[in-house]
Order: C-alpha cells, then structure tokens, then sequence
C-alpha cells in the first residue's frame, strides 16, 4: 500500500491525501520537517541516504529529513524522524527559520518535489542507532570541512540540503555552499 500525503493548493489550503508516487510526479505540495543536529564541538551530523530510498538515494543529507503524515504536525515529524531514522528520543528542538516552500523539478527522474518545510536545530553528543533501510552511513563533520566538501563535490548532497543551508543561515554569506544552492 503507497503512503498518502496531505497535499495543498499554492494558496496553503488543503486539496486531499494523495499516493507518495503522484505527489512526486505530479508536484503537488506537501508538507515536511528537517532537523539539524549538532554536537557540543559545533559539528554537524549529516547522513547519507539509503541506496534502496525513491528520493536523492545515497546523497548526504539533512541530520534528519521526513515527509509528515496525515495530520502529523511539523514538529511531530521531525521528533518521529529522530526516533525512526537515528534512534534519538527526548531531544528539545527549537525552529530554525520561519516555514518555507520551495519546489525542485527533475525531468530525468519525471520528479517535481514542491514541499511546504519546516526545519529544527538540535544539540545532541549521543548515541546513534541508524535504521540501515532509510540510512546508510551518519558522520559529523565541521562546518568548515563541509564547505570544503560542498565546494569539490555539490551532487553529492541533496539539492534541499545544499539550499537550506545558506538560507537557514548555517553557513555564513561566503560559504561555498553559496554559490551552489538555488
């Protein structure tokens, strides 16, 4: 059975559940939470998505990104993607940004992913139990290896996360992540 996914008017309203699958194709909007963690040395955890994942298989990504469930608050979704992707509970997040939406079109992939987000910021120096099928590798790194990173290889991250990083204000103004979000 395909997951559903609330999904929205341009104007924010709601127009119904729709499959996982249609949204994407179809790019309709819908709604999801991602979470940035840090340690107490300021490094950023990043995980690199699943090879079987429908979406950016194998990019590195957000420390935490989920697609909320029908009704599931922002928040909601971002404390359940925790639990379910890194086996975090209990951890205070505090809003990084106001809500956002933005839309990424692949014609290749036949994908126009247009969501309505929310993003987190959390400190965490913990353990990490990762669910293999949604992550296939977690590691922390500085914010000013990343952007060394980011500089030689850009398609090894998700476009939101390249994106995100700069609008949220994670990397300052000249961050070479700058120049390659959208």
């Amino acid at each position: 059975m395909s997951e559903l996914f609330e999904t929205y008017d341009d104007n924010g309203n709601f127009t119904g559940l729709v499959r996982r699958d249609l949204v994407h194709s179809l790019g309709l909007w819908h709604k999801s939470s991602s979470v940035f963690l840090f340690n107490a040395n300021g490094e950023l955890l990043i995980q690199r998505r699943a090879h079987g994942k429908d979406l950016y298989a194998n990019q590195w990504d957000y420390s935490v990104s989920e697609h909320l469930k029908p009704g599931e608050s922002y928040l909601d979704g971002a404390v359940r993607g925790l639990i379910e992707e890194l086996g975090i509970h209990n951890l205070e997040l505090t809003s990084l940004g106001p809500r956002r939406t933005s839309c990424w079109e692949f014609p290749e992939q036949k994908l126009n992913d247009c969501e309505m987000q929310q993003a987190y910021r959390g400190v965490y120096d913990g353990a990490i139990n990762a669910d293999p099928l949604e992550v296939a590798e977690v590691r922390t790194i500085s914010l000013t290896a990343l952007d060394t990173w980011l500089a030689a290889e850009p398609a090894s991250f998700t476009p939101w996360f390249l994106h995100d990083l700069t609008e949220l204000g994670i990397f300052p103004p000249t961050g070479a992540a700058r120049s390659h979000s959208t």
